[in-house]
């Protein structure tokens, strides 16, 4: 397991390199830069600014030089937020949207799961078209639809909760935005929850397991679950990297100082150096929580084995 684990690990270093350095030159290409939204600055105050940031070096000693830098930990300087570095301003960002977006996958597992296993055992009912219908629908409708919608009724025509804010992380400040980034999450797990459980209870030895006598209770937890987790959890891995790196639209709707709204408004300002933060930190989540639902396969599958 721990060879595999090694072996992983040095897999993905050209995967990450690949995904810094196309990140690099795009946005060096792009359009614009990181002082153009400064008022009229005069040309050797804007060539002083560009020397202080070796912006004015050619693009392949930059690029040398950022990778330098990252190798030892330093994501660089924030070229917006003056007196913050790009550590830094991750550093306060990821608990806020690892809190949002821990709570949001938490909500889709525990709703998720149960509905997609009551379709499968209910299958072709009116239960189960019903939840594959608000299924549909919780796919069908984004989430920058929901959350607005979710903070006028709840937060200004009926005012029970926050319309926006992050207030330290209060609870009624939590659930508005848990709710939005979580409602897609739920619809995915559970319709890939019910075809999951459809295959397994049509298999063989699900047939064996009743023909010995087993009751439909101790067949669904004992043989049928752990397998048909596998695709769910294969979904989780990217899914939970993604959602507490920052939900870019939750945040900017809700106002919440997560990751997601530094890269917005990093990517808005060509604060280069935010966004190649944030960049880099997603890439490497999604390589870790990969790895991660691999060696959960593992356990929810006694057939796969990692040599060491």
């Amino acid at each position: 397991m721990l060879t595999y684990t090694l072996k992983r690990l040095l897999q993905a270093v050209p995967t990450m390199l690949v995904v810094i350095t196309l990140s690099f030159f795009l946005m060096r290409v792009a359009p614009g830069g990181p002082f153009d939204g400064e008022r009229q600055l005069p040309p050797e105050i804007e060539a002083n600014l560009k020397a202080a940031y070796h912006l004015d070096d050619p693009l392949p000693m930059q690029y040398l030089r950022y990778m330098g830098n990252l190798l030892q930990g330093d994501f660089g300087p924030s070229f917006k937020y003056k007196d913050f570095s790009v550590t830094e301003l991750i550093a306060q960002g990821f608990p806020v949207s690892l809190e949002i977006g821990g709570l949001a996958i938490l909500l889709a597992l525990l709703l998720g799961l149960p509905l997609g296993i009551i379709a499968a055992l209910r299958r072709n009912s009116a239960v189960d078209y019903a939840v594959m219908s608000v299924a549909l629908a919780g796919i069908a409708v984004p989430n920058f639809v929901i959350a607005p919608i979710l903070a006028l009724v709840f937060g200004v025509l009926l005012a029970w909760l926050p319309a926006g804010g992050w207030n330290g992380g209060a609870l009624p400040n939590l659930v508005l935005p848990v709710i939005a980034l979580s409602i897609q999450q739920i619809a995915y797990i559970a319709r890939m929850m019910r075809a999951s459980m459809i295959e397994v209870l049509g298999s063989h030895y699900i047939r064996t397991a009743r023909a010995k006598g087993l009751s439909e209770r101790q067949v669904i937890w004992r043989h049928a679950i752990r397998p048909a987790l596998l695709p769910v959890t294969s979904y989780l891995g990217p899914a939970v990297a993604g959602i507490i790196t920052g939900s870019v639209v939750i945040e900017q709707i809700f106002g919440i100082p997560g990751i997601g709204r530094y890269f917005v408004q990093g990517a808005l300002n060509r604060d280069y150096t935010l966004v190649m933060g944030t960049v880099v930190f997603y890439g490497a989540l999604i390589v870790l929580m990969n790895l991660l639902v691999d060696l959960i396969y593992s356990a929810l599958d006694p057939q796969i084995r990692y040599d060491d």
